[in-house]
């Protein structure tokens, strides 16, 4: 039985949505908030050691539009 590409379960197309929108890891983290890039190193650590850094830089980017360090990142503290 053939599944459509990031529809599996487990997939890495389920695993961004499930920490971007309607998952309840986007309720965790709360995109484009003060910290939410620490929020989401703090919860994926725990998952994926050091890389969670570079994944939750992508994730952010993803859900805001802008990296964390960017003058365009809404959710930066001033």
């Amino acid at each position: 039985m053939a599944t459509r590409r990031g529809r599996e379960p487990g997939s890495a197309e389920t695993l961004r949505r499930y920490w971007s929108k309607g998952g309840k890891g986007n309720a965790t983290i709360r995109w484009g908030t003060p910290g939410d890039w620490t929020r989401c190193n703090r919860a994926l650590s725990k998952y994926m050691g050091a890389r969670a850094k570079g994944y939750c830089q992508r994730l952010h980017r993803r859900n805001t539009g802008a990296y964390t360090g960017s003058r365009a990142n809404v959710g930066k503290r001033r």
